[in-house]
């Protein structure tokens, strides 16, 4: 990353937890930023995710994937590489149960490195309420696969709000935990591994070999979910595999160039606001479709941006989210914010806005670009989102 975005990302992710606070706060709705200190013994605060709004229920299954022909990249000693991933579909409302939004441990660990000094219980994070049904039916039909990557350091939850939008849209999203490369992951085992890349980024090969690992995470994912006769997921029916997709935050959206490079089957890519270490290169991306949404860089612009946005050889649109920041396109300022968390100077977007913005812009790009659905949305600018500002 360059030095301001790696700044910026460092900020949010300490100052932020992966959920978000009841959607009942009126969308346009922008509260000023505020830098008081909740109290270590606040109790813990009602969680709602943001509802989806989409016409369908979503459904919610979680798997574990061993790569049998990949030993892991960062902990050889751990054995095959080994992910879990949280699968959300079309489904039928009413036929599950209520979708945890992280295990206990998950949450504590997440706490404890992001936001120590226990200002933010436990309890919040695990009785958040999402609007999956863990094991709900599937509904009818096919429907194009959108693969999720969460930020360096951030587990898949991040971004439970999109994926449960997309899902109720009507896409199959398989949202992939990174082992070793973020804070929270479960194991069936009950086992919750720590994150042995963080903080050691550069002694591991740099962002460059962790965005080249997650292309290879995220193809491995695909491979098990589109294998025949026997993909790893039971409802893997509901996937159209010629209708792939990838999207990701901070790091994770930089992981989508090389994952569009090498996997002829992902055919769009969205970058949430993760510079590009492993940039486009001059040879384009075979003509594939590439979104781009950042937040700000006061005074500059990320030189590995500019670059890759000049390369792009297929339909391709730059956004920028005026007034948000980095953790703008994720879950987590939503839960900041009613614990009065610091935000990043610059900030007046409302966590309820960044997390409407991001689900329509990135929806409105996987319509156009996998259901061939014209989007007037992503024409230019538009009186409806005075925030958004299109790159020329």
């Amino acid at each position: 990353m360059s030095r301001l975005r790696r700044t910026a990302a460092a900020t949010a992710l300490l100052l932020a937890l992966p959920l978000s606070v009841a959607a009942a706060a009126p969308a346009l709705a922008a509260p000023s930023p505020t830098t008081a200190s909740p109290s270590a013994t606040t109790p813990a605060i009602r969680v709602d995710l943001p509802r989806p709004t989409g016409p369908n229920a979503v459904g919610r299954e979680v798997l574990h994937l061993v790569d049998q022909d990949r030993p892991d990249p960062w902990v050889p000693s751990a054995g095959l590489r080994q992910l879990m991933v949280s699968m959300y579909y079309p489904a039928k409302a009413g036929t599950g149960g209520a979708a945890p939004y992280m295990t206990p441990e998950a949450a504590r660990l997440l706490l404890a490195e992001k936001v120590p000094g226990n200002v933010i219980p436990v309890e919040a994070v695990t009785g958040a309420r999402t609007w999956a049904e863990s094991g709900a039916r599937p509904q009818h039909g096919r429907f194009p696969l959108v693969v999720l990557s969460p930020g360096f350091t951030m587990p898949r939850s991040e971004l439970t709000s999109l994926a449960e939008d997309l899902a109720s849209r009507g896409y199959v999203v398989a949202s992939v935990d990174h082992t070793y490369e973020n804070t929270g992951t479960t194991f069936p085992d009950g086992s919750t591994p720590t994150c042995v890349v963080c903080g050691h980024l550069d002694d591991f090969g740099g962002a460059e070999a962790v965005s080249a690992s997650r292309a290879k995470d995220v193809s491995f994912v695909v491979d098990q979910l589109t294998s025949h006769p026997h993909p790893a997921w039971r409802y893997a029916r509901m996937i159209d595999e010629d209708r792939i997709g990838m999207a990701g935050h901070s790091l994770g959206g930089a992981a989508a160039v090389p994952a569009l490079l090498t996997d002829d089957r992902i055919r769009a890519g969205v970058n949430l606001d993760g510079t590009m270490d492993l940039t486009v290169p001059e040879s384009g991306l075979n003509g594939k479709p590439f979104l781009m949404i950042g937040h700000p860089l006061p005074g500059t612009e990320d030189p590995t941006w500019t670059t890759s946005w000049a390369r792009l050889d297929g339909w391709k649109r730059w956004l920028t989210f005026e007034g948000s920041n980095h953790g703008t396109f994720t879950d987590n300022p939503l839960f900041a914010e009613p614990y009065h968390l610091p935000v990043p100077p610059g900030t007046t977007m409302s966590a309820q806005r960044g997390v409407e913005l991001t689900r329509s812009y990135v929806a409105a790009f996987f319509d156009l670009q996998l259901k061939d659905k014209p989007q007037p949305l992503l024409d230019g600018p538009t009186t409806s989102a005075p925030e958004v500002t299109f790159h020329p």
